[in-house]
């Protein structure tokens, strides 16, 4: 499975990025879900990034004329845990970059990355684990007061689709942890 291939092309020139300046990533949300469950169209590309904060401008430096950073925003993002609009203009797209948030589960969820082919080139991206995908889409899809159709399909579908390769017990495990219990047994009967 795979998203657009616009937003893939322009994940794996900010991950590049990001590498090259000495930061660590992953791809999250509906790239993510996408590679995980059903390819599904999005006019923006979340990534958490973890980055020095005296390497912001190198940051900037590298990922060149086609990106619009704000790098005091950047700054102060990454200084405060919070979040920063990146954009590609040549698309206009929309890159989210978030901090390694400060609970617990935010900094299993950035531990537990993986490395995956996203082109049959052989081209990869780090993207969080498919059971994170589930729990931060719930989280979102609860916060959002469980009205989101978009999240709640990523959801069953991640589910539907890497159901035989998660792990049972560490999703089962956060959800409950995190009072997600009864919308991860709902979304499971509807994968």
């Amino acid at each position: 499975m795979s998203p657009p291939p616009d937003a893939i092309a322009v994940a794996l020139r900010v991950a590049a990025a990001i590498e090259a300046v000495g930061g660590t990533y992953f791809v999250g949300g509906s790239v993510a879900s996408s590679l995980q469950g059903e390819p599904r169209s999005t006019n923006d590309i979340d990534i958490v990034v973890e980055l020095p904060l005296g390497r912001i401008d190198a940051l900037a430096d590298a990922l060149g004329a086609d990106f619009q950073v704000d790098r005091g925003m950047l700054r102060d993002a990454l200084l405060h845990g919070r979040s920063c609009n990146v954009f590609y203009l040549p698309v206009l797209m929309k890159i989210d970059l978030f901090a390694v948030g400060p609970h617990p589960y935010d900094e299993i969820e950035f531990a537990r990355k993986r490395r995956i082919q996203v082109r049959a080139g052989g081209e990869t991206l780090v993207v969080k684990a498919p059971e994170d995908t589930i729990v931060r889409k719930l989280l979102w899809f609860r916060e959002g007061g469980g009205v989101s159709e978009k999240q709640w399909r990523d959801v069953v579908e991640v589910l539907r689709v890497s159901g035989p390769e998660l792990d049972v017990a560490y999703l089962d495990a956060w959800a409950a942890r995190l009072g997600l219990g009864a919308l991860l047994a709902k979304a499971r009967a509807e994968a």
